[in-house]
C-alpha cells in the first residue's frame, strides 16, 4: 500500500485558498482515505472510495455532503516523501493539491 500516513497539501483556487489534510489508513487491506479542509472551520468532511492504486498514484471518487449525489474523480501520485493531487469538483472544476508532504 502506498502513501499511507497524514498528508497536507497547499490549495489555491479563486473558491478555496488553504490547505486540505489527507488521511490514508489501510483498513483490513483496504484503502480508507478522508478529506479535510481546516480552514474552512465546519466544512464537511471528505470521503474517498473505489480506490485503485496504480503505480505511484491512488485514484478513486469521493463524496461529501457539501456536494451530495455528486461524484468527485480525484488522484494522489507520491514520489517519495512529496504528493500531488487533483480532484474534478462539479460547478468548480479542478482542484490542483498541491506541495502535499507527510505530517503523521
Amino acid at each position: 500500500m502506498i502513501g499511507l500516513g497524514t498528508w497536507k497539501f497547499l490549495v489555491d483556487t479563486m473558491f478555496y485558498n488553504g490547505t486540505a489534510i489527507i488521511d490514508i489508513r489501510d483498513e483490513g487491506g483496504e484503502y480508507a482515505i478522508t478529506a479535510t479542509l481546516p480552514d474552512l472551520g465546519g466544512a464537511p468532511e471528505v470521503a474517498l472510495k473505489d480506490v485503485i492504486e496504480d503505480g505511484d498514484t491512488l485514484s478513486g471518487i469521493a463524496n461529501t455532503d457539501l456536494l451530495q449525489g455528486k461524484d468527485i474523480p480525484c488522484s494522489l501520485t507520491f514520489t517519495g516523501d512529496k504528493a500531488e493531487g487533483l480532484m474534478k469538483v462539479p460547478f468548480i472544476g479542478k482542484l490542483k493539491l498541491k506541495d502535499g508532504v507527510k505530517v503523521a
